[in-house]
């Protein structure tokens, strides 16, 4: 796993995290949107991660 791969995963668990936190404490449904970006860039980058071929340069 690369550094941008490293990176991306951390924003993911950052903006999940920071939803749901922020969801719980304010009640407001608002901050579900953060658990939906937050999905989603976890599943842009489970299929970028997937796409990279290892062993090879560009």
């Amino acid at each position: 796993m690369n550094g941008p791969m490293k990176a991306a995963w951390v924003l993911t668990a950052f903006v999940i995290v920071a939803g749901l936190v922020l969801w719980i404490v304010t009640g407001k449904a608002v901050f579900a949107v953060f658990l939906v970006l937050g999905l989603l860039t976890g599943v842009g980058a489970w299929v970028t991660g997937r796409s990279v071929k290892k062993g090879t340069t560009p």
